[in-house]
């Protein structure tokens, strides 16, 4: 027996444990092996990731080499979206089917398999409300063409089950506006060459058109739940008073941000039609109006500011017209031999107001208007903006009157809203905007009022709901102050008193104003629901009645019957009337 054997033989468990010494040698190796190969992986998926993101980064560094975006562009919409102040979609592209006339599909043959007349009454069932003789002059023609824009699915089905290879689908990107006509001035309409035509989508084509920033929304400075409020009463004042069109806009009086803009009647941006085209003017911006009585308020604030008016107790006469310049300034009806400054408002006196105004003189009631910015175009993004009438050269004393209380002078809704801001927000006017402002991001603006003439007339205009023309536009609880204005529409020969236009300028809470409200109504008639008047105290003031009461709670403002504006001392200074 060798020493090998004899060792094996006499010692078996150092065979045992060499064994087990390869076997644990075996495993290490494996796990080795096993931890390079998931090395090598994590360091592959690394290259991957390292690669995709120096991608990113050139086609960020490089975006408008040839082709760079390609990817990139293919990840994103055809056109950025536009949404409200909360993330409400009000534009947006998506892809559809559109119904295209190819009569070259089958050649030089006939365009068609069957007659152009068995065509259009196919193409009549699937869509009824298509003409059928303009759908077989149309197919009979051998143009080229669109049949219908923005077909659904099952409807391109149908058509394919027609079996004409003429009658072609082509998928396109198209706009829409899932709230329909909502906000359709503001936000305006894309035409087929891809760009924005009027309102938001004209003001930021370019930007909504750029690959490298369509995935940020544009960010309106609208409430949607706030539009609707506001289209829908304008549209019930509209119809009550089978007024031919209105107008209105709520405005932030510390930001100048326009929570709702609303000229009626409206369009649809979705189809823009012969009917929505002839809609397309905007009222709130680009028509400009006498708007009356509304400008008394502003007289008085610039006559307090100056210093002209000091004593509100002090009365004017009233029960006479003022003849100048071969014209006569009265009143609706008399008022009694005199009125001071609270009932010259609350009961809408043109003769005292312009008593008010010559006293100011033409130079500082200028000088106001034009801090107002009424000698301009109104400010705000969208594109059609209408240019004041406004009076040239110095004032006469007929017309610093006459423009006293409205007449003479011509600005847009827009233009009115900014100026009570103005009066009732501490005297600061800032611009109007469509852009969403983030909180302390507010313009500085410019200092037209003083802040204790500002004070002053929120107690005067809160008077006016309280006491005078604008009772019916009282919400209660929600402590609103504002003006009534009706103005006679200029025409051929002079001023046509068939024609009005009705005006309620508000503004809500007094105590602590938030908000301005313009209900503007064109040529309203005299109804039963408006007690046969045509005037701004029956027609716009209960629009504002109604809509604050809609808005208030959406912003955050609930009705609060043990809070107001103190007038207890202006209270004993006025008297019993009623005016316009």
């Amino acid at each position: 027996m060798t020493a090998l054997a004899a060792s094996s033989t006499l010692y078996p468990s150092a065979k045992i444990s060499s064994g087990r010494v390869e076997l644990v040698n075996m495993r290490q190796r494996s796990l080795l092996l096993a931890k390079w190969r998931v090395l090598w992986v994590l360091g592959l998926f690394a290259l991957i990731a390292l690669i995709a993101l120096l991608r990113i980064a050139i086609l960020g560094l490089f975006q408008d080499a040839p082709g760079a975006r390609s990817m990139a562009d293919a990840l994103l919409p055809p056109r950025g979206e536009i949404v409200d102040r909360n993330g409400v979609p009000l534009a947006r592209a998506f892809p559809a089917y559109s119904l295209w006339f190819n009569p070259k599909a089958l050649g030089d043959g006939p365009a068609l398999v069957k007659t152009p007349r068995e065509v259009a009454a196919e193409l009549v069932r699937i869509f009824p409300d298509e003409d059928f003789g303009k759908l077989v002059t149309r197919l009979s023609s051998g143009q080229p063409g669109y049949l219908r824009r923005r077909i659904l699915p099952e409807d391109a089905n149908k058509i394919h089950l027609l079996g004409e290879p003429a009658l072609e689908f082509p998928r396109e990107n198209e706009r829409y506006y899932p709230q329909g006509s909502m906000a359709a001035h503001i936000l305006g309409f894309v035409a087929a060459d891809g760009h924005g035509r009027i309102g938001m989508e004209q003001v930021y084509d370019q930007r909504l058109n750029d690959p490298a920033r369509r995935g940020e929304p544009a960010v309106l400075s609208i409430d949607t739940r706030v539009q609707g409020a506001l289209e829908d009463e304008l549209s019930k004042g509209m119809s009550e008073s089978l007024a031919k069109g209105a107008a209105g806009i709520v405005l932030d009086v510390d930001t100048g941000e326009i929570l709702a803009l609303a000229s009626l009647p409206s369009f649809n941006p979705n189809l823009i039609d012969q009917a929505g085209a002839a809609n397309i003017f905007n009222r709130v911006t680009n028509q400009v109006y006498e708007l009356g009585s509304t400008f008394k308020p502003l007289t008085i604030a610039a006559a307090i500011d100056a210093g002209t008016v000091t004593d509100l107790a002090r009365r004017y006469q009233s029960d006479r017209p003022i003849a100048i310049g071969g014209f006569q300034i009265h009143d609706s009806h008399s008022f009694g031999a005199s009125l001071n400054v609270p009932e010259a408002l609350i009961h809408s006196s043109n003769i005292v107001t312009a008593q008010v105004a010559d006293e100011l003189g033409a130079a500082r009631l200028n000088a106001v208007m034009r801090s107002l910015g009424f000698n301009e175009r109104p400010y705000i993004e969208l594109p059609a903006k209408g240019f004041p009438l406004w009076p040239r050269g110095d004032w006469s004393r007929i017309t610093t009157m006459t423009v006293s209380y409205g007449h003479g002078i011509a600005v847009t809704p827009l233009h009115l809203a900014s100026a009570y801001a103005t009066m009732v927000n501490g005297g600061i006017w800032r611009p109007a905007t469509l852009e969403k402002i983030e909180p302390g991001k507010a313009p500085a603006g410019r200092r037209v009022f003083k802040a204790s003439t500002s004070a002053r007339m929120r107690q005067l205009l809160r008077m006016i709901v309280d006491l005078g023309t604008g009772r019916k536009a009282n919400a209660p609880g929600y402590r609103v102050g504002g003006k009534t204005g009706s103005a006679e529409k200029p025409g051929v020969g002079g001023y046509r008193k068939s024609s009005l236009v009705a005006t309620f300028a508000a503004v809500f809470p007094m105590d602590r104003p938030r908000y301005v409200i313009i209900a503007m109504l064109d040529e309203p008639q005299g109804t039963a629901a408006t007690s046969g008047q045509r005037t701004a105290a029956w027609n716009t003031a209960p629009i504002i009645a109604r809509v604050v009461p809609r808005i208030g709670p959406l912003l955050g403002i609930m009705p609060d019957d043990t809070r107001g504006i103190d007038i207890s001392d202006l209270a004993p200074l006025v008297g019993s009337g009623e005016g316009e």
